[in-house]
């Protein structure tokens, strides 16, 4: 057999582990790093079967949230609007624009809007809105600056790690009750205000859990 294979070939079982190891390592870090919500989430922004400018509507016109997302203090989820929301201004105003002809067919029909989401928690993640915005987490917090995108975009990666940030610190992320919907307000810490941020969190016994049960229920 020596004369067949070279001496060196006997260390080509030990290289080949080594590779396999190396590449290995090499793949896991590139997932870990690439493969995350801040790569592959942050950025999406899908054309929508009706160009709803929120940079109009809740910029420039100042409708708050809750007029459209009635339920996101209510509920663990923020609901899309109905089409009868829709209408209550556009069987005015552009009551005929071809852009809206999804609405009135949706509204005539019943059928709804095929709005495509683009925040979706994981199933096996339990996130409750309500809880938030009730306790002066704003919507800006998450979303970003919805009222200056004429198309929404995933702005945070709302990853587990992103999410941790925010309940080992809470103080740091919570506004004013009146300021949780008014996207262009700062937080109390941003406004130098950090003790009767921390204050308000000892107060109303704001205690986001870090737990695994917390959230994977």
């Amino acid at each position: 057999m020596s004369k067949i294979f070279p001496k060196s070939a006997n260390a080509l079982p030990l290289q080949i582990v080594l590779f396999l190891a190396v590449a290995g390592t090499v793949a896991t870090a590139a997932v870990t790093y690439w493969v995350t919500p801040k790569y592959t989430r942050v950025g999406y922004a899908p054309t929508q079967p009706v160009p709803f400018d929120h940079a109009l509507h809740a910029g420039q016109l100042g409708i708050n949230c809750v007029y459209c997302h009635t339920n996101v203090e209510k509920s663990e989820h923020s609901n899309v609007p109905s089409t009868s929301t829709c209408m209550a201004c556009h069987s005015i105003i552009k009551k005929d624009s071809p852009l809206l002809a999804p609405v009135r067919a949706s509204f005539e029909t019943g059928a709804p809007v095929p709005w495509v989401r683009i925040h979706k928690a994981p199933d096996y993640v339990y996130f409750n809105h309500a809880v938030h915005v009730n306790r002066g987490v704003s919507c800006v917090e998450c979303h970003g600056k919805v009222n200056e995108m004429q198309v929404v975009k995933h702005d945070q990666p709302q990853s587990m790690s992103w999410c941790l940030d925010c309940h080992r610190n809470p103080e740091l992320r919570i506004r004013d009750s009146k300021d949780v919907y008014n996207l262009d307000s700062e937080t109390l810490a941003a406004q130098g205000r950090l003790e009767e941020a921390i204050a308000r969190v000892h107060d109303w016994k704001i205690k986001p859990p870090q737990s695994c049960s917390g959230c994977h229920r």
